[in-house]
């Protein structure tokens, strides 16, 4: 493990929906806040917008962990079956605002039954603002990624079959 990342957590889910009907940029950039609000019991609000480069982004809100995080989540790769969004993300904690890297992807891939599998693949590491900002709280690094790793597991474990279910709504919409 890269001495700075917190979690790299990955889950899987069916979509009963064949390939050629999935489109993840589509869905993630259209999604509207309800869909992304029915996905997590965590997920606050959610947006779309364009970075300054003109990249397309997803802004998410949600608490994790009892932290209030803001999503910038730039494409970086965008194809029908696989999408890769990062972030430099705000937490907001009690003891005050701070950042962490993190990198979302999710990605199909077809199933001999003309369904597919959905993999949604979140990996987090620290900024040098957030390693400073526990330093300044005297939290170890290694402290701090064992007791993050739980929750955020927790969290991909839950909205990994419900991202997929919505995936595959918007699928057989279109």
């Amino acid at each position: 493990m890269n001495d700075r990342v917190i979690v790299d957590s990955s889950f899987s889910a069916v979509i009963n929906a064949p390939i050629d009907k999935i489109d993840i940029p589509q869905w993630c950039f259209t999604l509207r806040e309800q869909d992304y609000q029915n996905c997590s019991p965590a997920h606050v609000a959610a947006g779309f917008t364009t970075a300054p480069d003109g990249a397309r982004m997803s802004i998410n809100v949600e608490v994790i962990g009892g932290s209030l995080m803001v999503q910038h989540y730039v494409e970086k790769l965008g194809r029908k079956d696989h999408l890769i969004l990062e972030s430099v993300s705000d937490v907001f904690t009690p003891a005050g605002r701070t950042t962490i890297n993190v990198t979302w992807e999710l990605r199909v891939k077809p199933l001999a039954d003309g369904t597919c599998e959905f993999t949604n693949h979140v990996q987090s590491s620290a900024t040098d603002e957030m390693l400073s900002f526990l330093e300044r709280q005297g939290i170890p690094f290694e402290i701090f990624r064992t007791q993050r790793q739980p929750m955020s597991i927790a969290h991909n474990k839950g909205e990994t079959p419900l991202f997929a279910a919505s995936i595959e709504r918007s699928a057989l919409r279109n």
